[in-house]
């Protein structure tokens, strides 16, 4: 779970896309090696923004075990957002980050409020280690906040992007168990406690 060396930022050329990212993972799982259509998973769009979309969606779900590729392509609703934005955070560490350092920590002191402020304080710590971030123009820095905000509220993290209030998740045993067999550290996404984080280790 270290940081990248320089940030990955390409998420902002697709959203969270969660019945793209189901079936791309059914034909992971069910295709595997032949050639997977992309116009297949991602439909009613221009070739140039198919393969974006495409290269950010298999790189997230490439970034899955088996188990927890199965549970995002035929769990339930709930369960599959919880593997997508796992997939979203392995992918990324800049949303990983953003969501264990800032979420997370505000949860633990009972604050269920995400601010603007919050945003811009991380961001300018982490510019601090990536120059990346620093050297965005205007319109990229605003592109990846809104992305990033916009993937806290489809993945359930924020109620929506425009009142922020941050969201207790009750995740599924199995999602529990296949997250902690691969490193239960990764349940830190979806602001448990410490204390939880120790009783899950049981259940892998």
């Amino acid at each position: 779970m270290d940081s990248e060396e320089k940030y990955r930022l390409s998420f902002t050329g697709a959203s969270l896309m969660l019945p793209e990212m189901a079936a791309l993972a059914h034909a992971f799982l069910t295709q595997k090696d032949q050639a997977i259509d992309k116009a297949a998973i991602i439909k009613g769009q221009k070739a140039k923004t198919i393969n974006v979309q495409f290269r950010e969606l298999r790189l997230r779900v490439e970034a899955l075990t088996t188990k927890q590729m199965e549970i995002l392509a035929s769990s339930d609703t709930a369960s599959q957002r919880h593997i997508a934005l796992l997939s979203v955070c392995k992918a990324y560490s800049f949303i990983r980050e953003f969501v264990v350092e800032v979420l997370r920590e505000k949860v633990q002191g009972f604050d269920y409020q995400l601010s603007e402020g919050d945003y811009i304080a991380f961001s300018r710590r982490k510019s601090l280690d990536h120059p990346e971030l620093e050297n965005l123009t205007e319109k990229s820095a605003i592109k990846i906040k809104q992305v990033t905000l916009k993937i806290l509220e489809q993945t359930g993290l924020i109620d929506n992007i425009k009142s922020k209030r941050i969201s207790p998740q009750l995740i599924d045993r199995a999602v529990v168990r296949a997250i902690a067999e691969d490193n239960a550290d990764w349940l830190k996404i979806f602001l448990i406690s410490d204390r939880e984080l120790d009783a899950s280790n049981s259940i892998a």
